[in-house]
């Protein structure tokens, strides 16, 4: 039977479901508000599972983002998708290097990925950033290559990447980095995951 729900309600009531269908699993309550984020955008239940966290992930990203830092992210999607509202009024922007003319050149001149030389412009910033990275396994390779470089210290990095090549394993890089971290472990994720995150710990920010 269909339920009549008023607009402003629609989202209340996932979440309703969402708790219930997740039934007694456990999930640990500074994390729980960014599984059921990263699940009502994709309503795949496999993330109360696949998101790991890194210790006080969470209560890093939200002292960062408090303190006015920045988001990177590898897509104009998610890009799109991040509230730059509420990033704006605590201080912070939202960069995606991706499609700038002198990233594509310079990655074709070197014959290497456009994450690749968007991470090295993300790393020139002067603001701690977040990075929030849903496509390019090759942006989370070169995070780390970069931290070990001693050139870039992430506030915190979403590293949910979807694909197959290099994906898993740039994700493992990440989870053995000393860098905070959320990620989605396996083939799953994407730019909506990202930028879910991303909003999940806005949100705990502005209620």
């Amino acid at each position: 039977m269909l339920e009549n729900i008023k607009p402003m309600d629609i989202e209340k009531r996932s979440f309703e479901i969402i708790t219930a269908l997740l039934g007694d699993k456990k999930l640990a309550p500074e994390n729980e508000l960014v599984i059921k984020r990263a699940i009502h955008t994709t309503a795949d239940f496999d993330y109360a599972d696949n998101l790991v966290f890194s210790d006080g992930a969470v209560q890093k990203g939200l002292a960062a983002l408090r303190s006015g830092c920045d988001i990177v992210t590898d897509t104009q999607m998610a890009k799109a998708g991040i509230n730059k509202t509420i990033l704006a009024k605590l201080g912070g922007q939202v960069h995606c290097f991706m499609s700038d003319e002198d990233v594509a050149q310079e990655a074709k001149q070197r014959g290497v990925t456009r994450a690749i030389v968007s991470m090295e412009r993300a790393a020139s910033l002067e603001k701690p950033c977040i990075f929030a990275i849903g496509n390019a396994p090759t942006a989370l390779i070169q995070i780390h290559k970069l931290m070990n470089a001693g050139k870039l210290q992430p506030a915190l990095v979403i590293g949910v990447p979807v694909g197959f090549v290099n994906v898993i394993e740039s994700k493992e890089l990440i989870i053995q980095s000393s860098a905070p971290y959320i990620v989605a472990r396996g083939r799953k994720g994407g730019s909506n995951v990202a930028a879910a995150i991303c909003n999940a710990l806005l949100y705990q920010i502005t209620r």
